[in-house]
């Protein structure tokens, strides 16, 4: 291993995936508990050289970003519907069905070490919502939260350089 990026040679454990924070508008969600993976794909595109019959080159084409769903319980925060209705408003009249000054945003997703410090963060820009779910199925026999869903489509990723990795605390140790 590289000697050049360990900066917490103590830290022998891997960073969990229970602790983190969204944040939009320069903001924290509210409830968030669940975030889908960043994934991107790239395009292989295949050709051939005239002389060469017998095998094919490789080169990357489009890259395309999967969109990201959020998860929370169902609260009175209107936070995820509000943003939801930029994209979308039945009976709001004609030519003010989308909001298109504000309907996209950049978001912050943070993952944080066990001790609650900011550890990797990930910028996604130009996201708007494609599919909302504002209830979910609702059974009398089950015994469950209500969960939300928030489904975002984005326009690439990139991880924040300035977010290093902290100095952890010491158990025991006076503040």
């Amino acid at each position: 291993m590289s000697t050049e990026f360990v900066q917490n040679a103590q830290r022998v454990d891997p960073y969990k995936n229970f602790k983190f924070r969204v944040m939009w508008d320069n903001r924290v969600v509210a409830g968030v508990s669940k975030v889908s993976g960043l994934k991107r794909t790239t395009e292989v595109i295949k050709h051939r050289v005239g002389g060469d019959p017998s095998s094919s080159r490789k080169s990357p084409g489009r890259t395309e970003y999967e969109a990201i769903t959020l998860e929370r319980g169902v609260t009175h925060d209107p936070d995820f519907e509000n943003w939801a209705n930029k994209v979308w408003t039945v009976r709001s009249g004609a030519a003010t069905e989308v909001s298109l000054q504000d309907f996209r945003k950049n978001l912050v997703i943070e993952l944080l070490n066990e001790s609650g410090q900011k550890v990797i963060a990930y910028q996604i820009f130009n996201c708007w919502v494609s599919e909302y779910q504002a209830m979910p199925d609702l059974d009398a026999n089950a015994n469950a939260v209500a969960i939300q869903h928030l489904k975002i489509e984005n326009e690439g990723w990139q991880r924040d350089e300035a977010t290093t990795e902290p100095t952890e605390p010491k158990f025991g140790t006076p503040a």
